[in-house]
């Protein structure tokens, strides 16, 4: 595949998850499961939208990733592309452990009570002290950073390889992928992952201890670059299999749900949930990719702006809804007025953040993953 072609659909579908991803945050501040602050009133029902999402939110994005990936490494070499990887990774994860991350820890402390004071007291006594959760330091929502950091380098001589020769297993992807029902093999080891790896390893985004995490969003990220690697085969499978994926999605996620709300835990079970989980995943992830590709693969002065800011937007965004949520969490306001108040406020300040001070001070954008904006027109946009 030419790799100057631009798809303007991946652009499209990682803004469009990124911004999803603020949402789940919201949502997070109402629902059961643990998380930094919580609202005084949970309310349970909302789980059944957040477990969809939760589901592919982050596999579809590993698997851009990997095509994002397959772009770059058309044009520069093996060195190049593992030293902007850190450039654009690693600088802003340290930037963020220092700077972003820090006041959401602070408004845990407080909630716990484990701490009293300012702010300025907190970062200059105990911000980085210890690793958290028993510590202080911590990446918190920059998990996804490292993970793709060390994704990138662990597979770039595989990549440079796969890219730079016509091989005999991009071939034998495209055999299988042409065939019906064919892309659906991909299951396979994300299957046994999802079955015999992650009771064994609780997901941590520790990164050095989260073996099922680190092993199923690499092969997701692997997928991703051999998928783009077979150019039109890929796209046209895609045609094909749309609506049959969203019919076994929907299946398969209402198969999750009836096992959620009627069977206990058992082997059986387990293991019929894992592959429901699996192909629930995956269809979704084809099913975005195919109506992205039919109906967003065009440019626009939208994207083009909305692309250059959704990294900015990610590492900005949890500390700005964790600290509005701190001052929400006792006032008996209702759902409705307070979820508004922290999707307003968090879009809102990530924008005015970005475009009023990120954009306007150019030392700042190493920090937060921005290239100089010719570079940003000239080449397809490595994605986070």
């Amino acid at each position: 595949m030419n790799s100057r072609i631009r798809r303007y659909d991946l652009d499209w579908l990682r803004v469009i998850v990124f911004g999803l991803l603020i949402f789940y945050h919201v949502g997070m501040f109402f629902v059961p499961w643990g998380w930094h602050v919580k609202n005084n009133i949970i309310y349970d029902w909302l789980q059944w939208p957040m477990l969809f999402l939760n589901q592919w939110r982050l596999p579809i994005l590993f698997v851009i990733s990997g095509m994002g990936t397959y772009y770059a490494l058309g044009k520069r070499g093996r060195r190049k592309f593992m030293w902007e990887r850190f450039l654009r990774l690693g600088i802003p994860l340290v930037a963020g452990m220092i700077l972003i991350v820090p006041p959401q820890v602070y408004f845990e402390r407080l909630v716990e009570g484990s701490f009293t004071g300012s702010y300025w007291a907190y970062f200059s006594t105990v911000a980085f002290d210890g690793v958290y959760p028993e510590g202080n330091l911590s990446w918190h929502h920059l998990w996804f950073l490292p993970y793709l950091l060390v994704f990138s380098w662990l597979l770039t001589p595989l990549f440079v390889y796969l890219r730079n020769h016509n091989t005999r297993f991009v071939e034998w992807v495209k055999q299988i992928i042409q065939k019906p029902w064919g892309i659906y093999l991909f299951i396979i080891p994300l299957y046994l992952v999802e079955s015999l790896v992650e009771p064994l390893f609780p997901i941590t985004h520790a990164l050095v201890d989260d073996w099922f995490n680190f092993t199923f969003s690499i092969i997701l990220f692997f997928y991703g670059f051999v998928l783009v690697a077979t150019g039109d085969v890929f796209w046209k499978t895609l045609g094909r299999i749309k609506k049959k994926a969203l019919f076994l999605g929907i299946l398969c996620f209402t198969g999750q749900g009836v096992i959620w709300i009627f069977f206990e835990d058992g082997y059986v079970i387990h293991y019929t949930e894992a592959l429901l989980k699996v192909l629930n995943i995956w269809s979704w992830i084809l099913v975005l990719f195919a109506y992205a590709a039919q109906y967003l693969n065009k440019p626009s002065t939208g994207i083009a702006y909305a692309n250059r800011a959704v990294y900015p937007f990610y590492i900005l965004h949890q500390t700005i809804t964790v600290g509005i949520a701190y001052f929400l969490m006792d006032l008996d306001w209702g759902l409705v007025p307070k979820a508004l108040i922290l999707i307003v406020g968090t879009f809102g300040l990530s924008w005015l953040i970005y475009d009023l001070i990120i954009l306007r001070i150019p030392i700042l954008h190493p920090l937060f993953g921005l290239k100089k904006k010719k570079d940003a027109k000239k080449e397809y946009r490595l994605t986070i």
